[in-house]
């Protein structure tokens, strides 16, 4: 079984407690870490600067307390393997979907099943619908 670092433990307490009911469940079942749950103000607008985001502060989703998305990823990251990130984002819809909480990926924002269409990847992030 894994277990969450110091820092992702202090990064997923910042989350609205659905999501971390979710992250919970989905690291008994593959490796992973927690990028960020609140955002404040200055790192909001750093992500829409550097184009990671589409939504300045306080528009986001990570901009509340609790926080309302996750950015996760598997454990050892290796940002060049989409079907990595893939393989999570199942483990994480299907566990959400288990537990009847509604989340939405950032690899299918429109929530299609289609990872094609989308024009925006953001596949570290997770969010209550």
């Amino acid at each position: 079984m894994y277990n969450f670092s110091e820092q992702s433990e202090k990064k997923l307490q910042t989350c609205h407690a659905d999501l971390q009911a979710v992250v919970r469940e989905a690291i008994k079942l593959t490796n992973l870490t927690v990028m960020e749950g609140t955002r404040d103000e200055a790192t909001q607008n750093a992500a829409f600067a550097a184009g990671k985001s589409k939504l300045k502060y306080p528009d986001g989703k990570h901009n509340s307390l609790p926080a309302k998305a996750i950015d996760i990823a598997p454990y050892p990251v290796d940002w060049t393997n989409r079907e990595r990130f893939t393989f999570l984002a199942g483990i994480m819809l299907a566990t959400a979907a288990a537990m009847k909480i509604d989340l939405r990926w950032g690899g299918d924002w429109n929530k299609n099943g289609e990872i094609g269409d989308n024009k925006f990847d953001d596949l570290v992030h997770f969010e209550l619908a």
